[in-house]
C-alpha cells in the first residue's frame, strides 16, 4: 500500500492529465454528432476485426451443425425447383404472366459475435456497406427470424436480435391470419410472447407463427410455434411462442434487401404529410 501511495504521489500530475484527457474526449464525443458517429464507426471496425479473428477459430466447433443446416436448406430449395416435379406430359393452356418480379435480395453473412443472456442482445455479422447492407434491413436464418440491422460499417454490421426488449415484430397465426405482435419474453432465448390476438380467435398448441406483410420481413417467414395459451383479460389471449431460430447455435444468416422499400416508405411518408 505504501509503494502504491508513493507511485501516485510521483505521477500525480500525469494521472490527473489522463483523467482530464479522458473526460474531454467523453464530452467531445457525446456532444458532437459527427465525432460520435466517427467513433462508433471506427469502434465497429476494430471490434469487428477482433470478433472475426475469434470467430475463425470457434467456427470449427459448429462446423458439423452448420453443414447440416445448409444441406437441409439446399434440400428445400431443390424440392421447390422445377426439375424436382414429375412431368406427366399433360398439357394445359397457359397465359404468360409478366406482372411478377423480384422484390427481395439475400446477402449471406457469418455471425462473428452473439449474445443471448442480456436484456438487449445484439449480433455482429461480417457484412457491411461493402456488400450492400444498410440500416433497418431484416435478418433471417434457414430456420426463421433473427433480427434487424442496427448499425453498419464498411465491412461489418450489428443486428438487434429477436432477443431484445426493443424488438417488436408483426406476426400472424398462419392457419387463420389473425395477426399481432411478437416480443421476446426476456427469460428464455427459446421463448417469446404473441400479443393482441383476440380471445375469440381459434388457436392451438403447435400452430405456426409467421411474419406478416406489415413487417419489414418478407411475408410468411417462420417465427415459431405456439407453446402455451392463456387469457389476458376478456379481449385478448396470452400466447407463448417457442422460437424456431436457435439463437444459441447460429452461424450463418441472410440479410434481406427489400427492393421496393424506398418506394413504399416514400409513398407512406407523402400520404402522412398530405394528411396534416
Amino acid at each position: 500500500m505504501r509503494n502504491f501511495i508513493l507511485i501516485i504521489r510521483k505521477y500525480n500530475f500525469f494521472i490527473v492529465f489522463l483523467l482530464l484527457q479522458g473526460l474531454s474526449m467523453y464530452l467531445l464525443i457525446n456532444n458532437n454528432t459527427y465525432q460520435r458517429e466517427a467513433v462508433v464507426s471506427t469502434s465497429n471496425e476494430v471490434v469487428g476485426e477482433i470478433y472475426s479473428a475469434y470467430s475463425d477459430v470457434t467456427d470449427y466447433l459448429t462446423l458439423g451443425i452448420t453443414n447440416r443446416l445448409l444441406a437441409e436448406e439446399n434440400a428445400r430449395l431443390r424440392r421447390a425447383d422445377s426439375t424436382s416435379f414429375y412431368d406427366s406430359d399433360f398439357k394445359l393452356m397457359k397465359v404468360n404472366d409478366t406482372i411478377g418480379f423480384q422484390q427481395y435480395e439475400y446477402i449471406t453473412a457469418k455471425v462473428i459475435n452473439n449474445s443471448v443472456t442480456k436484456v438487449n442482445n445484439y449480433i455482429t455479422l461480417d457484412a457491411g456497406y461493402n456488400k450492400g447492407v444498410r440500416k433497418d434491413m431484416s435478418v433471417i436464418s434457414s430456420n426463421g427470424v433473427v433480427g434487424i440491422v442496427k448499425d453498419v460499417s464498411e465491412h461489418f454490421c450489428t443486428v438487434m436480435s429477436m432477443l431484445n426488449s426493443k424488438t417488436r415484430i408483426s406476426t400472424m397465426i398462419k392457419k387463420n391470419g389473425y395477426f399481432g405482435s411478437t416480443i421476446w419474453s426476456g427469460s428464455s432465448p427459446m421463448m417469446a410472447n404473441l400479443l393482441d390476438i383476440p380471445s375469440h380467435a381459434k388457436v392451438n398448441v403447435g400452430d405456426t407463427i409467421v411474419t406478416t406483410s406489415f413487417s419489414i420481413y418478407p411475408k410468411n417467414i417462420m417465427v415459431g410455434r405456439v407453446a402455451e395459451i392463456g387469457t389476458s383479460g376478456e379481449s385478448f389471449k396470452e400466447i407463448k411462442v417457442r422460437l424456431s431460430t436457435d439463437f444459441q447455435n447460429i452461424s450463418y444468416v441472410y440479410i434481406v434487401r427489400d427492393i421496393l422499400k424506398i418506394e413504399r416508405d416514400t409513398l407512406e411518408a407523402r400520404t402522412v404529410a398530405n394528411d396534416q
